[in-house]
């Protein structure tokens, strides 16, 4: 069960495991930015990137989205040292001898949405090419809860077979092969040479990372959501701002 982060036990856990060198890695959609009604909308919140920036400085940061890399890129406002793209797909090392199966992969499901009938050709159903993965939007559905019962049935029918990730109106579909994001995480701890890192996210496919349930991570969760495996919880992304600063001044105390 998630607590509130701004807590005495959630600060005196931030305080237990921040310190120099850690990473420190975000979701991007619902963490650095508010979920869009039209993705090529989102932006990291304008308040948070000053604090952002400061912290690349301070200590390795990461950037772990949904988004292809180049994508998300464009939307940050600063420069993580890590950008991995497509669900732990993109960005971690050797990651580019693996990407021509998994683009075929999502090749091939574009082909069956084109030549076959199905729900995503339903009115307000989006389909968003990722290069490396593929999100099918049912938020402008007519009717969004009959959309997801039945985007979510013929979805898993696909060949090859996708692991299929809900989220927010939408269903994510990554090659099997894939890395998650929780994979993508514990690699870059080990590129970046530390044994302590933050990650905050706020959909299910960043339940990869809080399902692990490393003591060396520390997990917090942007948003409710009852069944989360993190450990802590801010309600919004608004919130991270506060966040930042939190991490900020534990970084700046124990800087030598």
């Amino acid at each position: 069960m998630t607590q509130p982060l701004f807590s005495a036990p959630g600060m005196a856990q931030l305080d237990a495991i921040v310190r120099p060198g850690m990473l420190c890695a975000f979701d991007f959609d619902g963490t650095l930015a508010n979920i869009t009604a039209l993705p090529e909308a989102a932006m990291t919140l304008p308040s948070l990137l000053a604090g952002l920036r400061e912290l690349c400085h301070l200590t390795p940061v990461a950037v772990i989205t949904g988004r292809s890399i180049d994508d998300v890129r464009r939307r940050l406002g600063f420069a993580p040292a890590h950008v991995i793209g497509n669900h732990g797909a993109e960005g971690l090392p050797g990651w580019e001898r693996d990407v021509l199966a998994q683009r075929g992969d999502v090749a091939a499901w574009l082909r069956v949405f084109a030549r076959e009938s199905g729900p995503w050709r339903e009115p307000g159903i989006q389909i968003e090419d990722k290069g490396g993965s593929l999100s099918v939007h049912y938020r402008h559905a007519s009717d969004p809860r009959a959309a997801e019962a039945a985007l979510g049935a013929r979805l898993r029918l696909l060949s090859p077979h996708p692991r299929v990730v809900g989220g927010k109106a939408v269903f994510n579909l990554v090659p099997e092969s894939a890395p998650d994001k929780g994979v993508a995480l514990r690699a870059l701890m080990t590129l970046c040479g530390t044994d302590t890192a933050f990650y905050a996210g706020d959909d299910v496919t960043d339940e990869d990372v809080f399902a692990l349930r490393d003591p060396r991570v520390f997990c917090l969760r942007v948003g409710a959501e009852p069944d989360s495996a993190a450990d802590w919880q801010v309600d919004a992304p608004a919130d991270m701002r506060a966040v930042v600063q939190a991490l900020l001044a534990r970084l700046r105390h124990s800087a030598p």
